[in-house]
């Protein structure tokens, strides 16, 4: 197993240099979208105890690890696991003005305004720390690589790490080993039963194909803003006919759940954007319930143009 765990101070962009580092790396991202679902799968709708938080999230990764490498992008992800040969823990640092400017560019806020963010910011980051391992702060000890943020921006950072993960040969490693996965659920599901939880081994990563680069672009959007997503989940039936076989159908590009919206990317060309048009126009009057958002070409560019998005490496 190759395990880069990448976290930061608020608005230093580590999430950003987590996606740089897992497309260069061509690692499995792992973000608290991502966790979220898979706790879910794993331990059914009941919210867990903060308290079981680190064992649950362990005990999933390390099942993922004996098939994949993974970029864990979780804030204190350096605290998950005990120093191994096959893990490297980076941490991203920032004066609080790079942070205040990085807040001030995102949020369109005046200085003082995202000086109050970044404090706020800062605050929920360290409650959220001390409720899922018991302390407000991460010590420098527990990072194998710090950056600052400072004079460097993302890419620069994420192209560190790649180096980083080949220096320390962390790929060779290969995945782990179903011993040492072994020795990790016995530790992680001996402090599960503490609070009466028993994995129940469902959670798994699904590799998504996608039909075109602007869908994994707009993934990796929704990914940065820990927004929760399904690709292509449900077709709408439009047309049948005399038997009631249906004849005509749409499917959105992404459903959000946390939102209850639907979410179709329209890069085509204009012919065909028009008989998309029609079966939209088609979904919301037969499914006037149904929450749907269009984003047409501009639309998308504009994304592209304010988030440096790009897509995975195939």
């Amino acid at each position: 197993m190759a395990l880069l765990t990448i976290s930061g101070d608020p608005a230093s962009r580590w999430e950003e240099v987590a996606h740089g580092a897992a497309h260069l790396l061509r690692f499995e991202l792992v973000t608290e979208t991502r966790i979220a679902q898979w706790i879910a799968d794993e331990f059914g709708e009941t919210a867990l105890p903060d308290r079981a938080w680190k064992s649950a999230v362990t005990s999933i990764l390390a099942r993922m690890s004996t098939e994949h490498h993974l970029v864990v992008a979780l804030a204190g992800a350096e605290a998950l696991f005990n120093p191994m040969p096959m893990l490297l823990r980076a941490g991203i640092v920032g004066p609080e003005a790079r942070r205040v400017g990085n807040v001030m560019l995102d949020h369109r806020l005046e200085r003082p305004a995202a000086r109050e963010m970044i404090e706020r910011l800062d605050v929920d980051a360290k409650r959220l720390r001390r409720a899922r391992y018991g302390r407000a702060t991460a010590s420098t000890a527990s990072f194998d690589l710090v950056l600052n943020a400072e004079s460097m921006d993302a890419s620069q950072m994420a192209e560190i790490l790649r180096a980083a993960v080949n220096a320390r040969g962390l790929v060779e490693q290969g995945t782990l080993s179903a011993a040492a996965e072994a020795q990790l659920q016995f530790q992680t599901r001996l402090q599960l039963a503490r609070h009466g939880i028993v994995p129940a081994g469902r959670a798994n990563l699904k590799r998504v194909v996608f039909g075109h680069p602007s869908e994994q672009m707009f993934a990796n959007l929704l990914d940065f803003y820990r927004i929760q997503w399904e690709y292509e989940p449900r077709s709408f039936p439009l047309q049948w006919d005399k038997d009631g076989h249906v004849i005509e159908a749409f499917t959105p590009d992404f459903y959000l759940p946390e939102l209850d919206l639907y979410v179709e990317l329209t890069t085509m060309k204009q012919t065909l954007v028009t008989r998309k048009n029609r079966k939209i126009k088609l979904l919301r009057a037969i499914y006037p319930h149904v929450n749907i958002q269009v984003f047409y070409q501009r639309d998308f560019q504009d994304l592209v143009f304010k988030h440096g998005l790009k897509a995975a490496a195939p």
